[in-house]
């Protein structure tokens, strides 16, 4: 009879506990016996940014600076004297202090040395870097029967079978074993012919000749 009498307490105890409590108490018959542990979501991983780098478009040091390209000037602890800026036709640059300076025709270490040695009458020992954001004066021309005419920059150690590959492709009436190259060598036009069904069997090496600043590929 005792044991009858504790069970309807209980089952009472349970009806009336959560509604006297209100909601701040765990309601055991609605959880199921599950811990407050086992119903905390786990927050989202932070997401990573990963910072990248911005790399000089010019890896080789002995890169020549050329009209209209883009170079980023960066002087040490002179933030008003740090800057990108374009080379003019003319082959200059305007820096403050300095007004024009020539670039063109330079390294961008030697651009560097000649910035450092005009700076020293303003600035105690400063520190130069020249970096080549972009090259517009190393280009070359691909024209006739391809998908994209037009002028293209011109990437170190690209050869002429690489120059055709990002042209489009050939349209349906061109002739890919009579492709020529045209260059300017010592005031006169060269030719060059290339057969780019041979080319890509690996036939004639010699014909993929490596591109250079003004060349102008022909596709008939």
């Amino acid at each position: 009879m005792k044991k009858s009498a504790t069970r309807v307490f209980f089952l009472a105890l349970l009806m009336v506990l959560p509604a006297v409590a209100g909601p701040g108490v765990l309601d055991l018959r609605a959880q199921g016996g599950k811990s407050k542990k086992d119903k905390e979501k786990k927050e989202p991983a932070p997401t990573q940014v990963t910072t990248i780098a911005v790399k000089p478009a010019v890896e080789d040091p002995n890169y020549v600076i050329g009209e209209e390209d883009s170079l980023s000037i960066s002087v040490w602890k002179e933030p008003d004297l740090s800057r990108s800026v374009p080379v003019r036709p003319d082959g200059k640059i305007s820096l403050p202090l300095l007004n024009d300076v020539q670039a063109s025709g330079l390294t961008p270490m030697q651009l560097a040395d000649l910035i450092t040695e005009k700076l020293r009458k303003f600035v105690a020992d400063p520190q130069v870097t020249v970096i080549v954001n972009s090259i517009q004066s190393r280009r070359f021309f691909v024209l006739g029967e391809v998908g994209r005419v037009g002028s293209y920059p011109l990437l170190h150690g690209m050869t002429l079978l690489q120059a055709l590959s990002g042209a489009g492709g050939f349209t349906q009436f061109a002739n890919p074993k009579k492709i020529y190259l045209m260059r300017t060598e010592n005031g006169k036009q060269v030719r060059y012919l290339f057969n780019y069904k041979d080319a890509l069997k690996g036939k004639n090496p010699e014909q993929n000749i490596e591109i250079k600043p003004g060349d102008t590929i022909v596709v008939p």
